[in-house]
């Protein structure tokens, strides 16, 4: 390709991006041709030092646009800087090279990152294909690919001991050698990438129309960040898809995200900045998450032959606030959004934070693996001394359709003694299950489970089929209908501990 071509190229790629993916339009018309700088893209030679070459330039002549053509660009580490846009042109892709085979290394670990009370993973940022640290007007987008071929999604565990909720009861029959496999040594994860892409405070970032395949522990990881905007990527990976962490004002939208082996869009507030900061202003809309094989959605095959998933529970690829929750959430919308051949909508809060004002609407499902609807308020308080139980008030969920459901586990809402879940809505709810459960299923008295990590498998099989609520306060019930596709000797609904308890225009089920 000459230059000309690759003008024209770049030009018609910009052409079609949508606006709200150009945000620093000032900046494009400096361009920055990372095979100036020495790349190659041949996927021989290692190429990260021409593009981290090409970033440099443009943030020195005060912003620009580089431009990554058709090619495949074997790389290490590459730092963004602030004003500047990278574009990955039609047929461009940045592969992540493997330690084990190229040489050089990512970059490590930073220093003084305190992974007391959250794991290695989202304590680090560095150490990631692509990243930035406290940037502003940073932009990756074209239609490009992000290939995590080289990276782990491995890591260390917290050092907080308290072990009981630090992994899922569903791991509990695992031995010490298959948790090391998946929690390796700390001294062994320097030069590995973990991540695909990762930023670490900022503000002002637009991420829109390329793919990500086997992303690493995070495809994306984002703590601290203001002003994020996520729109029409395709991911398809290998553990987390898009972490949101801490963050304010970010909007997620037209993203199609596949993750099998753990949560596809997850909102959390931890501690990984030494302090307690809430997650707030988010909107998820337009968006769709799945469990298919890693690699089947890109492909086109979406294939359903993983059943489940490392932690040993059927496969994940939902969306989820939690499950590191010390700093709480408000003000986060979920609408429009599609969940397939994986676990439900989980809302839940471990940590000492407030969950309030929630909204998830116009949400459907097919093929649900746990439980469709998971409202959890645990004491695991995996924090500083002080930290309290928290509390989730103020959360609206209406028109779900949820279809193909796993007959163990009902739509659950689940708080503590003397820590009861509040005001919470729920409206225009339609719930199919494929049936099955037994007599001896009904007459379980779950335990309350109240430090342990939070997922629906944690109560075992629930003693009713549709709907099971303990430790609620105002709890509004509105055109909720449910069925069952074969028998099932559980009654539909469970409440105990329910004041305040108002059921409305909820006709008879069906099982």
């Amino acid at each position: 390709m000459n230059r000309r071509d690759l003008t024209l190229g770049m030009l018609a790629t910009l052409a079609l991006m949508p606006a709200a993916a150009l945000p620093f339009t000032r900046h494009l018309a400096r361009r920055f041709d990372v095979r100036d700088h020495g790349a190659r893209g041949d996927g021989v030679t290692i190429d990260s030092p021409a593009i981290n070459a090409a970033i440099l330039a443009a943030s020195r002549a005060g912003g620009g646009t580089v431009v990554v053509p058709r090619g495949r660009y074997l790389s290490f580490s590459i730092r963004l800087r602030s004003r500047v846009t990278l574009l990955l042109a039609a047929g461009a892709v940045i592969e992540a090279a493997d330690l084990a085979r190229h040489p050089g290394r990512y970059d490590v670990p930073e220093a003084g990152s305190d992974q007391l009370y959250q794991d290695f993973g989202h304590s680090h940022w560095r150490n990631s294909l692509i990243w930035g640290e406290d940037v502003s007007e940073v932009a990756i987008v074209g239609p490009g690919l992000i290939h995590g071929a080289g990276l782990t999604r491995d890591g260390p565990g917290a050092r907080w001991k308290a072990q009981t909720g630090e992994r899922p009861l569903s791991m509990r029959g695992m031995s010490a050698r298959e948790i090391a496999a998946l929690e390796p040594d700390w001294n062994r994860m320097i030069g590995l990438g973990n991540k695909a892409i990762a930023f670490r405070g900022g503000r002002d970032i637009h991420l829109s129309g390329f793919s990500v395949l086997k992303g690493g522990h995070f495809a994306i990881l984002a703590t601290g960040t203001r002003g994020l905007r996520i729109d029409g990527l395709t991911i398809d990976t290998d553990r987390d898809g898009i972490d949101l962490d801490c963050v304010r004002d970010v909007v997620v939208e037209r993203c199609r995200v596949n993750s099998p082996n753990d949560d596809a869009i997850v909102v959390k507030s931890s501690f990984a900045l030494g302090r307690a900061v809430a997650a707030e202003d988010i909107v998820i809309r337009d968006c769709a998450v799945s469990g298919y094989d890693m690699g089947s959605l890109l492909d086109g095959t979406r294939r359903t032959t993983q059943q489940f998933a490392p932690d040993r529970d059927r496969v994940t690829g939902r969306i989820k606030l939690g499950t590191e929750s010390n700093g709480g959430y408000r003000n986060v919308r979920i609408e429009d959004c599609s969940f397939t051949h994986c676990r439900g909508l989980a809302l839940e809060t471990v940590d000492g934070g407030v969950m309030e004002n929630v909204v998830a609407r116009r949400l459907t499902m097919r093929d649900v693996t746990t439980a469709p609807l998971f409202l959890r308020l645990g004491d695991r308080r995996r924090g500083p001394e002080g930290t309290g139980v928290g509390a989730i008030r103020g959360v609206t969920i209406s028109d779900i359709d949820a279809r193909g459901i796993d007959h163990r586990f009902p739509a659950a809402i689940a708080g503590l003694p003397g820590h009861r879940i509040e005001d919470v809505s729920l409206s225009r709810i339609h719930l199919s299950y494929r049936g099955g459960g037994t007599a001896q299923d009904a007459r379980a008295v779950p335990e309350e489970h109240a430090s342990a990590y939070p997922e629906p498998s944690m109560f075992g099989a629930l003693p009713c089929w549709a709907l099971w609520v303990r430790h609620a306060e105002r709890l509004r019930i509105d055109r909720f209908t449910a069925e069952t596709a074969t028998p099932d000797s559980r009654p539909p609904f469970v409440f105990a501990d329910a004041p305040g308890l108002s059921i409305a225009r909820t006709p008879l089920f069906r099982a």
